[in-house]
């Protein structure tokens, strides 16, 4: 594929997204960029990771507002300078919000059954199916949040992206495979 492109990957929590977009990104033969890009995040406001993340899952407020427009701000920015420079697959971030006008933007979100992505997260993080459920709420109920303040659109609507995928008892293999298939066919 000669002219750039960018793929954007949102998720529920437990689907194997990053997984799938590591996946996806070896094959496609391009950078994938999420969280751990946000190092210039995280020393220009003086925050961990973990704090950048609590802050943006959090509902509206006085605090939120001012510093967490900033943060998102600059977290566009450096996902749209990268996508500038060169291909890539952009896990999370709000990327199908981002790039909803980049002529070769391909949105994915990736979504599984509450038992397939419990199972999953209780054998990953090696907890028990109660304590997997309350954290998959919570995370998916942060990511929604911030998806929302900031595009102002529920991530789970599928006109928000070129294809959403039901990963439930596919190989992440597999999925990053039909994904290329589709990016190949509509850059080219």
């Amino acid at each position: 594929m000669e002219k750039k492109f960018v793929v954007t990957i949102g998720r529920e929590f437990g689907t194997g997204g990053r997984q799938i977009a590591v996946e996806l990104a070896k094959i496609l033969g391009v950078e994938l960029y999420d969280k751990g890009l946000l190092k210039q995040l995280e020393d220009r406001y003086n925050l961990t990771q973990e704090e950048i993340d609590k802050l943006k899952g959090m509902k509206k407020s006085w605090w939120f507002e001012t510093i967490s427009q900033d943060l998102y701000n600059d977290e566009e920015f450096i996902v749209r300078s990268l996508a500038e420079k060169e291909s890539c697959v952009i896990l999370g971030r709000t990327g199908f919000h981002i790039f909803r006008d980049h002529p070769n933007a391909f949105k994915v979100f990736l979504i599984a059954d509450m038992a397939y992505r419990r199972d999953k997260v209780a054998r990953r993080l090696n907890i028990n199916e109660g304590s997997a459920d309350l954290l998959i709420n919570k995370v998916d109920e942060a990511r929604e949040n911030f998806t929302n303040t900031f595009s102002g659109k529920s991530r789970y609507d599928a006109r928000n992206y070129d294809l959403v995928l039901n990963v439930a008892g596919l190989e992440p293999k597999e999925i990053a495979e039909f994904i290329a298939a589709c990016v190949r066919k509509k850059v080219s």
